[in-house]
C-alpha cells in the first residue's frame, strides 16, 4: 500500500480521536459515555492452533494492527477524564447495500460462487443490524466498559460464507469456483493478503455482558440480507 495512503488512513483515525478527547477535556459538557470504533484488524492473522482472538490479545505488528493500536490510543485519554469509554472492535459488516457483502455478490450475478484461495480462512462477521444494536446497548448499559469484539458468535470459513450466500440467492443453481491464491495476488497485489487472511475472533465478552444477537449464524444473517 502506498505510504501516503497509509498515512492518510492512520491520520483520519488518530486525529479524530485526539480531537474528541481534547474537546471533552477543554469544553463544558455533560457527556458521560464515549463509544469509539476500532476494528478486528487489531489481531492480524490466525496462527495454527491459536484459539479465537480475545480482547486482551496484543495488537498485530503489521500495518492494520498498528493502525488500530494508534486509533485506540488516541481516544484512551477519555477514560481518565471520568467518562465511560467503550471501544467496539468491528468485524466484517454484512449489509444489503455496499460493504463486504456487495463484493461477495458480484460473481454471483453470473451464478458463480467464487471461493477465495483454499476457502479455509475464517471470516469474523457481523450483521449490520446487530452492530447497530450493540452500539446502542453499550451506550445505555453502564456495566459495559472497555474493549469488546463486535463480531457474531459463529465465525465461518470463506467457503462457508460464499456457499451460504449462493444458496440464499440462487438455491442450488450456481457453480462453485475456487480462485487460486496466485490469481488473487496478481489481480490485487498486497491487498490480497487481507482477503486470504484468517481471523477467528471471539464474541464471548459482549455476550457475557448481556448482549444477545438477533443474527448469530451466517445462515440466518444471509437469509435476511440476500434471501429470495
Amino acid at each position: 500500500m502506498d505510504r501516503c495512503l497509509q498515512k492518510e488512513i492512520v491520520d483520519s483515525r488518530v486525529q479524530s480521536g485526539q480531537l474528541i478527547a481534547e474537546a471533552l477535556r477543554t469544553l463544558d459538557n455533560k457527556i458521560s459515555t464515549v463509544v469509539s470504533a476500532s476494528a478486528i484488524g487489531w489481531y492480524g492473522a490466525d496462527v495454527s492452533g491459536h484459539p479465537a482472538f480475545v480482547e486482551t490479545d496484543p495488537a498485530d505488528a503489521q500495518f492494520l494492527g498498528e493502525t488500530c493500536r494508534l486509533w485506540e490510543a488516541a481516544i484512551t485519554p477519555v477514560a481518565s477524564m471520568g467518562r465511560r469509554l467503550v471501544i467496539p472492535r468491528i468485524g466484517i459488516v454484512l449489509a444489503k447495500d455496499g460493504g463486504a457483502l456487495a463484493e461477495f455478490k458480484k460473481p454471483l450475478q453470473f451464478r458463480v460462487a467464487g471461493v477465495l484461495g483454499n476457502g479455509r480462512q475464517m471470516v469474523s462477521w457481523i450483521h449490520i443490524h446487530d452492530l447497530c444494536r450493540m452500539i446502542i446497548y453499550t451506550l445505555y448499559e453502564p456495566s459495559v466498559n472497555g474493549v469488546y469484539n463486535a463480531v457474531a458468535p459463529h465465525p465461518v470459513s470463506n467457503e462457508a460464507l460464499t456457499l451460504t450466500l449462493a444458496k440464499a440467492m440462487h438455491g442450488k443453481a450456481f457453480i462453485k469456483m475456487n480462485v487460486p491464491e496466485f490469481v488473487l495476488k496478481t489481480m490485487m497485489g498486497e491487498r490480497s493478503v487481507e482477503v486470504l487472511k484468517s481471523t477467528n475472533v471471539s464474541a464471548h465478552k459482549i455476550q457475557s455482558a448481556g448482549f444477545t444477537f438477533q443474527f448469530p449464524t451466517i445462515e440466518k444473517a444471509l437469509q435476511d440480507l440476500a434471501g429470495k
